[in-house]
């Protein structure tokens, strides 16, 4: 589990780590390009003709240690944007690249044509770092749009694609560095895990390069990225005398005519997962299919051939329920997910049609049963909610309806981001492209209604399940490419168990 820092933090974790570990500020920077040369050596063995653009901040001192180190083993050309200013700590890289004789080392002026050499086969951004607090325009906008068009080159940025902002949305006005892969240091940037800024950011590798625990510990974020979490005991230790009746009973209200397959995955997930019993509440006209498709499942008969129209009479049975996979958005069953809330006051994982239901019928929002659990993707959120501008605005309002309705949101796609009723926001690390497809939603609710069934916290549920959902997406990627499909991601559930948690991660 990594925390998400703002520039901020980082810059005051900086000046920590120099005054107490302790630690000069040259050492300090050292200590980064060497991270992000060592990543570079082990995974562009071939690519040997390297250009670094460097601004006169600290991320161009960066850049100019990078050219030195790169310089043992590639042929390295560094370009410098002229400026009145410039760090102590650039100034003394770059007396320590004058005396590397196989760098070349040009200084350009808004005068002069940037150009990039048709031989560079990687092509390194060290203009601005984290500080930036203007967009790029002007010549800095020109030398980045250059850069952007040298395009048989791989592209590296350090720490930040220059032009983007780390904490907010970047102007539309400004000129950004296209990245295909960004190497930062100690702390993923908030602005990486929005869909509108990939094509800058490209993939991200978190560097670690040393700053003090003692401060990044005791430094508040409600921002945290989930790189690492292992299985929940309780689904890898099973008592010998322990039966179906001790991991839990769950109730999954989904399908309906034509959609009975979005239920019959969910289902099939529900079960991989750990849970003991699985009762699947379905229109009558999908009885046999969902016996015939899945025997495993309870079959609980809706009065309705078609829809959801009413919630069985007696919910005390079910340790947790789920509902949405393929119900549709019937009258009948708008007024159904009302009748559920007021029966069923313990949390509810609530996925797919079930949330157009309820951006139906807002009025539906104030009947959640606290602790519950949404899982919507961009269009059934912004059907519940609105448009937005951009990822900050849509992952703040995401919190503020976390925060007011006492619910845990469930945003999906690349970095799904998982709100809790306090504010706080887990991104995800798993998953992969192959994953857009048909079901991959089901799959992820019976995942974590699965988890709710035996015990464990909604909020747990929701951030473990994204990530063993993931998990699974991408063991199943590895077997089957960009063809996998939903019910390869089931088959991959049993594959993911590695060791229990030993504490509570939402601390």
């Amino acid at each position: 589990m990594q925390k998400i820092l703002t520039a901020g933090q980082i810059r005051r974790a900086d000046a920590f780590t120099i005054e107490h570990e302790p630690i000069s500020s040259i050492d300090l920077m050292e200590g980064a390009a060497f991270a992000c040369y060592k990543w570079i050596a082990e995974n562009t063995p071939d690519k040997k003709n390297v250009v670094i653009v460097c601004g006169t901040g600290n991320n161009g001192g960066d850049g100019l240690a990078l050219a030195r180190m790169l310089s043992n083993e590639r042929h390295v050309e560094v370009f410098i944007l002229h400026s009145d200013k410039s760090s102590d700590d650039f100034k003394t890289n770059l007396e320590r690249l004058n005396n590397c004789n196989d760098v070349k080392i040009n200084t350009i002026t808004p005068q002069e044509t940037f150009y990039i050499p048709q031989s560079t086969d990687i092509l390194i951004d060290a203009v601005f770092g984290t500080g930036l607090s203007r967009p790029a325009k002007g010549w800095y906008a020109d030398v980045l749009t250059t850069m952007n068009n040298h395009r048989r080159s791989t592209h590296i940025a350090i720490d930040i694609p220059s032009g983007l902002f780390a904490d907010t949305p970047t102007p539309p006005d400004g000129t950004i560095f296209e990245a295909d892969i960004t190497l930062t240091f100690q702390f993923a940037k908030l602005s990486f895990l929005f869909a509108e800024n990939y094509r800058f950011v490209g993939d991200f590798v978190v560097l670690p390069i040393g700053l003090s625990p003692q401060f990044t510990d005791n430094e508040y974020t409600p921002y945290h990225l989930t790189d690492d979490i292992a299985i929940p005991e309780i689904l890898l230790q099973r008592p010998k005398f322990s039966h179906k009746g001790t991991y839990g009973h769950c109730l999954l209200i989904a399908g309906s005519y034509g959609k009975m397959g979005a239920a019959i995955l969910s289902a099939k997930a529900c079960l991989r997962t750990g849970a003991g019993l699985v009762t699947a509440h379905v229109p009558k006209n999908g009885v046999v299919c969902m016996q015939t498709a899945f025997p495993e499942a309870i079959v609980s008969i809706d009065n309705d051939e078609q829809v959801f129209s009413a919630p069985p009479e007696d919910l005390s049975r079910y340790n947790t329920v789920a509902i949405g996979p393929g119900i549709g958005t019937s009258g009948k069953t708008v007024a159904a997910i009302g009748n559920l809330f007021e029966k069923y006051t313990k949390p509810v994982v609530i996925d797919a049609d079930a949330i157009n239901c309820i951006a139906l019928d807002k009025s539906l929002l104030e009947k959640l049963p606290e602790n519950s659990i949404l899982t919507p993707h961009h269009k059934e959120l912004e059907r519940l909610v609105g448009p937005w501008e951009n990822g900050f605005e849509r992952l703040e309002i995401q919190r503020q309806i976390s925060q007011y309705h006492k619910v845990t949101i469930i945003f999906k796609g690349a970095h799904t981001s998982v709100s809790l009723p306090d504010g706080k926001v887990f991104f995800n690390t798993t998953g992969n492209a192959g994953m857009a497809t048909a079901g991959s939603g089901d799959v992820l609710t019976g995942i974590i209604a699965g988890l709710m069934a035996q015990g464990i916290t909604p909020e747990m549920a929701a951030i473990y399940g994204v990530f063993l959902h993931g998990k699974a997406g991408d063991r199943a990627f590895v077997q089957k490419g960009l063809s996998l499909i939903a019910s390869d991601i089931v088959e991959n559930i049993c594959n993911i168990c590695q060791s229990p948690i030993t504490q509570d991660i939402t601390q």
